[in-house]
């Protein structure tokens, strides 16, 4: 399992006084009230830094960090993603994983065949859609519903799912 966790990416400043606006990747965009550092992951560096203020905005959420204090300094960070600590997450209830730790799992059909690899996921508004690429790369999306993802083994790295008539 990853020690960091993906919460959000940097994809513009806000105002002049160091505010950056941020793409969220959580459920809860309001979690960010209760972080204090973070830590900043670009392609040329990372490094963690301490959230001074929250804000919201739509769906976005402005983060001023303690020493990015000018526009300038904020438009250094932008495109970065920001990711925290494993121990700094929101406790799951059962039957809830973090994305992170679901990608790269092997998926296999009830029948025991192996169908692919989770790739992606993404959300189509009633419900996760789980992309599952096979070794030709063909791909398939199932809808993460009971029906379909019977089971989730993160100890054993697979998936497995039951594929209803019409799905593929």
């Amino acid at each position: 399992m990853k020690e960091r966790l993906e919460v959000g990416q940097i994809v513009n400043t806000f105002g002049i006084n160091g505010f950056v606006k941020v793409y969220p990747y959580v459920d809860d965009i309001y979690r960010f009230d209760n972080l204090k550092k973070v830590h900043i992951k670009s392609k040329k560096e990372e490094k963690e830094l301490q959230i001074e203020d929250v804000k919201y905005q739509k769906n976005m959420v402005l983060i001023k960090f303690k020493g990015i204090d000018k526009i300038e300094d904020a438009e250094k960070l932008r495109n970065s993603y920001i990711e925290i600590d494993r121990a700094d997450a929101i406790p799951l209830e059962e039957g809830q994983y973090f994305i992170a730790d679901l990608l790269g799992l092997d998926v296999y059909l009830d029948t025991g065949e192996k169908l692919g690899i989770l790739d992606d996921i993404y959300n189509s508004g009633s419900s996760d859609i789980y992309v599952v690429k096979n070794e030709l790369g063909k791909q398939f999306l199932l809808p993460y519903i009971d029906d379909v993802v019977k089971q989730i083994n993160l100890e054993e790295g697979k998936i497995i799912v039951h594929i209803i008539e019409g799905l593929i």
